[in-house]
């Protein structure tokens, strides 16, 4: 990263610095109101978690809240509170997040308070025993009992059979039991360095200010060398079409989905990202797209039905297509329809007029964004924990506008069915192929 980069005039003056430590800060200046938000994003989620101990990345943000040497259990969130300030933590597959919206002059006490959670974790068996049955009987709540989710985590396992991409963020089940305070003392001083951070400072806030809170309280942080090195198996070539299904009584609304392995915007050739970006857009953004103008509106064999891409992700990521049935239809025949839309992208141009109107959505998207500063503060911090520059991100509009049809029929191309998995969800009285 540079040194204080300004952002084009079109947008906030964004600045980014490193701190001696190697910490990473992101400035973006929003004075419209006396808030600011403060996040911590670190380079590392469930996709880094060791060998047989899935779910330790979303276990150790769990114990994040228990307490330091410094402040005791609570502390810092009834501190928070107090200031009438929110926050909140998430773990994804390549990132864990921490982050806090305060008014502007307690920016320096939560700096504090999350400085000192990145060296002073306290755990004791008394505190990770419990917490570890709060995370058990999360997985139970949101995954065991929710068919949807079930099927998800299957299809997910079968795209990704190598690579951990497959594995639950929350983690399976019989490993989240076998986690104790040494794994998570061990996860947390592997990637709990300021080498491996990336501080998101957004609101009524200006470089200068920032740069002298931050070497005022993560800068006392001692260097702990080079940044961890993410070491994970890749998935070997797929030649096969996996179908995953599950059938549960309380399955109220069927659905179709099918996911593709593709490249990610980290991964992707020049403009390979963008193409994906734009076609998912075009075919399932909304009530003018392919799928829903075709399956929903005219053709009536579905609800809803849509597309979309994850393109911030580490390694290769996944496009998602999904339709949710009419009632009498079947998964199969809908399976159908949503091939036959697909090789209709692979083969004709979209139109120029709808190609423009997409491009200038996703662009639109991205200026809207510029209005909530945890919105900026979450775009720019996701990305660059997963290894993109500021320029990328400045940048990303130039490219989207840069997409063109042939772009777009050659990312439709890519969509290899024998790359994808196709997950069925029905009820007992889902209509059997005819």
């Amino acid at each position: 990263m540079t040194d204080a980069t300004p952002a084009p005039a079109q947008g906030p003056q964004i600045s980014d610095f490193r701190l001696a430590n190697g910490l990473d800060v992101v400035v973006i200046p929003d004075h419209r109101a006396p808030v600011v938000t403060h996040m911590v994003w670190y380079r590392n989620g469930s996709a880094d978690d060791p060998i047989g101990k899935s779910g330790i990345a979303h276990f150790l943000e769990h114990l994040m809240f228990k307490g330091t040497e410094a402040h005791g259990p609570g502390v810092f969130s009834d501190r928070v509170a107090e200031l009438g300030g929110q926050e909140n933590a998430f773990t994804s597959n390549d990132y864990t997040a921490y982050f806090q919206r305060v008014a502007r002059e307690h920016l320096g006490e939560v700096m504090a308070f999350e400085a000192d959670r990145m060296t002073g974790l306290t755990l004791s068996d008394e505190v990770v025993a419990p917490e570890r049955d709060v995370v058990l009987e999360e997985r139970r709540m949101r995954t065991d009992s929710d068919p949807s989710a079930q099927l998800q985590e299957a299809v997910q396992s079968a795209l990704f059979a190598h690579h951990p991409y497959g594995l639950p963020v929350i983690g399976w089940e019989h490993e989240i039991a076998a986690l104790n305070r040494d794994d998570a003392l061990a996860y947390y001083r592997r990637f709990y360095t300021p080498e491996n951070a990336v501080l998101v400072v957004a609101g009524d806030v200006d470089a200068q200010e920032v740069r002298a809170l931050a070497e005022a309280t993560y800068g006392r942080i001692p260097a702990r060398g080079a940044a961890p090195v993410r070491t994970r198996p890749q998935e070997p070539p797929l030649r096969a079409h996996r179908l995953v299904s599950l059938a549960d009584p309380k399955v109220e609304q069927p659905s179709v989905s099918r996911i593709y392995i593709v490249p990610s915007y980290r991964t992707a050739a020049p403009g390979v990202a963008e193409g994906l970006e734009v076609l998912a857009h075009l075919i399932g953004g909304g009530a003018t797209s392919l799928f829903y103008r075709r399956l929903v509106m005219e053709k009536k064999v579905a609800v809803a039905a849509g597309a979309y891409y994850l393109g911030t992700a580490v390694d290769d990521t996944r496009f998602y297509l999904y339709a949710l049935p009419a009632p009498d239809v079947s998964l199969d025949t809908l399976d159908r329809e949503i091939e036959a839309l697909l090789v209709e992208a692979q083969t004709t141009l979209f139109p120029a007029e709808e190609l423009e109107r997409a491009k200038n959505r996703l662009v639109a998207d991205a200026i809207y964004a510029q209005d909530n500063q945890t919105a900026m503060a979450r775009w720019y911090g996701a990305s660059l924990a997963i290894g993109a520059s500021i320029e990328d991100i400045r940048d990303w509009p130039n490219r989207i506008e840069a997409v063109t049809a042939q772009a777009v029929r050659e990312a439709a191309r890519s969509l290899d069915r024998r790359r994808a998995v196709t997950g069925y969800l029905l009820s007992e009285q889902t209509p059997q192929a005819a």
